[in-house]
């Protein structure tokens, strides 16, 4: 489960387009931010994805992905042209590929390496769907998960939503801002489509015509959609986004990305079917998921500035400035185990803990998260125009600051007591026992 949403220059308040994404995942998946530079290849090479092989490009473009450590693909990432792409899991009638394919995440990547702007990538997409398809499990570690893609795809001028029912598509260009979240959105209203796939919601069953095809309403499954709340979520973030439409800004797309539905907030508090844009995890299969990364990119159509926290629940995180021309050192790559020297697992320290009592835990450092982001953002706009090594140097200093404030909210957040309900309470000794996690307090 994710949401992603993109403000186009129409929509923003200085025309700068904004993209923002919560990647929402297992728990314990440690996902992190990767930078695989631009590259040549001879003829008849050859690539391989999470699952399956597929012939290589000529070349391919430098790309930073955040990514779930154990697939190829990635949930969201952006390349050197500043084509930014974020997936989202949909559910259909049409039951999902479980045979090795390609991932949505896959995908994801292969058209971020292959095309320049938005289009270009709608086009790399559908082609490699229609000739090698998605399937496979999106899960790792034992779990289950298969399911089809949407993907938002953006620019600094230009913005798509593609979204797909296995071999089949349908996509549309977006002028104003939009949001896409575990549903089908597009309806009757898309600007290309696959050949066939009218004809194939009339040879199933789902419409009675041509004429009353309706992609969301006919091609939707009833159960996942339903239960993973991608409607409700997708309702939420558009709401917000067209509340402020015509003066959207990067610290609003970042409070949208933690927007929980109910304030003040209680994680335990909540039914077993309650699912929030920033997503926690609890108790039962509907709440599996958490937001173990976000990202938002600010696409200034020169070099995109990049603000990504790297570690999951984004209201207990910090977005910090990346430029993918001037990148820190992420730290090895986690896995899904505790690793205090990954960037994810020392972050769970925290954020577990806050998670003990987050009504009381949180306000004892919401405050100077906002002051050090703030920081952060102020300082990272002010260097747009600066030398790459200057701004390498700003964003490690961001990553050291960041990690040195959550060791000191840390010690904050176990000097408040904690609370225990058996129901959330039990779902985390589970998520913690198989991380290995050391005590949580």
């Amino acid at each position: 489960m994710c949401d992603t949403l993109i403000a186009t220059q129409s929509a923003t308040a200085n025309g700068i387009a904004i993209f923002g994404k919560n990647s929402d995942r297992p728990p314990n998946e440690g996902q992190h931010m990767a930078y695989f530079p631009a590259a040549q290849y001879l003829a008849g090479s050859r690539v391989k994805c999470t699952y399956i092989e597929i012939p290589q490009v000529e070349k391919t473009h430098a790309v930073l992905l955040s990514k779930p450590f154990w697939m190829w693909g990635a949930e969201m990432g952006i390349n050197e042209h500043g084509l930014v792409i974020g997936n989202e899991a949909v559910f259909s009638r049409v039951p999902a590929n479980k045979e090795p394919a390609l991932l949505g995440m896959d995908l994801l990547r292969l058209a971020l390496e292959r095309a320049v702007t938005p289009r270009e990538a709608v086009q790399v997409i559908v082609e490699l769907l229609e000739e090698f398809g998605q399937g496979g499990n999106c899960a790792s570690h034992g779990e289950t998960m298969y399911y089809h893609n949407s993907f938002l795809l953006a620019n600094a001028d230009d913005a798509w939503v593609l979204e797909t029912v296995d071999k089949h598509w349908a996509a549309r260009q977006l002028k104003d801002s939009y949001s896409i979240s575990n549903c089908l959105t597009l309806g009757n209203q898309f600007d290309i489509a696959s050949p066939n796939l009218t004809q194939l919601a009339l040879q199933k069953g789902y419409t009675k015509s041509a004429g009353e095809f309706d992609y969301a309403r006919d091609m939707s499954d009833s159960i996942y959609t339903t239960f993973g709340k991608g409607r409700e979520r997708c309702s939420t973030t558009k709401s917000l986004l067209d509340a402020e439409r015509g003066k959207i800004t990067l610290d609003r797309v970042m409070g949208i990305l933690r927007h929980h539905g109910s304030e003040p907030f209680d994680p335990h508090a909540g039914s077993i079917l309650v699912v929030d844009v920033c997503m926690h995890a609890g108790f039962g299969p509907i709440r599996g998921s958490q937001s173990t990364a976000s990202m938002v990119a600010y696409l200034d159509g020169n070099t995109p500035l990049i603000l990504a926290t790297g570690t999951s629940a984004p209201c207990t995180s910090i977005f910090k400035p990346i430029w993918l021309d001037a990148l820190p050192d992420f730290g090895p790559e986690p896995a899904s185990t505790y690793d205090p020297s990954s960037l994810f697992w020392s972050h769970e320290r925290l954020h577990r803990a806050t998670l003990l009592n987050y009504p009381e835990r949180i306000k004892t450092y919401a405050s100077d998260r906002d002051d050090l982001e703030k920081k952060f953002l102020q300082g990272a706009l002010s260097l747009s125009k600066a030398s790459a090594t200057k701004r390498t140097e700003f964003s490690a200093e961001c990553f050291r600051e960041a990690a040195e404030a959550e060791r000191e909210w840390l010690k904050r957040v176990e000097q408040v007591s904690a609370r225990r309900k058996f129901l959330h309470s039990s779902a985390w000794n589970g998520f913690n026992k198989k991380a290995e996690m050391p005590e949580i307090r």
